[in-house]
């Protein structure tokens, strides 16, 4: 079953002079984790060392530290926990002292493991990506019941009527399938597209 967490969490610690923070986040794709590794860019830090797993992606940067003693032992961390679609950001302002490869390795690893034990685990739910059409005196009634169930969605105006896109977990697609011929008196269904799996 696998886990990821359910919000940012930091931690800080200083060793030998150093000082390292850790940030650790839930992310779902690529382009989320490069929005909060820009926005979380820091131009005091001596370096900004970084991991993420996202499915079966893999990314680690060691950001001028010797190859092999940063990035790698960040996601080392994120599998240890088995967790998936987080990433752990450690940045590490230096005092003067070498650590050395291994205790910089001992360091990263150490910062981003006690991160993420002050992270929530939660189980990630597989979601699908969805689509539909309705007219323009039933998008209303959609609006309100995907605002229900808290659902991320986005809507394109046609002549026609209104395209729906969205992100359902996989227990919310049938009612809403259901939902979806009962207002529409079976003229529409909900498409399921398949690309958004979480394997």
């Amino acid at each position: 079953m696998p886990f990821t967490i359910a919000s940012l969490v930091s931690f800080e610690e200083d060793i030998k002079k150093s000082r390292f923070q850790a940030f650790a986040i839930p992310v779902e794709n690529e382009q989320q984790a490069k929005d909060f590794l820009e926005a979380y860019r820091d131009p005091s830090t001596t370096h900004q060392c970084w991991a993420w797993k996202i499915g079966h992606q893999v990314r680690f940067n060691d950001d001028g530290e010797p190859s092999g003693a940063a990035g790698r032992p960040i996601l080392a961390t994120i599998e240890g926990n088995e967790l998936t679609n987080v990433l752990v950001l450690v940045n590490r302002w230096y005092g003067g002292i070498k650590l050395g490869t291994g205790g910089l390795v001992r360091a990263y690893g150490g910062c981003a493991g006690q991160c993420l034990l002050l992270a929530e685990k939660i189980e990630l739910i597989e979601k699908k990506k969805v689509q539909f059409s309705c007219q323009f005196n039933e998008w209303a009634i959609f609006q309100y019941e995907l605002n229900q169930l808290q659902i991320d969605y986005q809507e394109d105006y046609t002549p026609d009527g209104v395209q729906v896109s969205a992100l359902f977990q996989l227990d919310q697609i049938q009612p809403f399938a259901l939902k979806i011929q009962d207002v529409t008196r079976g003229r529409e269904q909900l498409k399921i597209i398949e690309e958004a799996t979480d394997d």
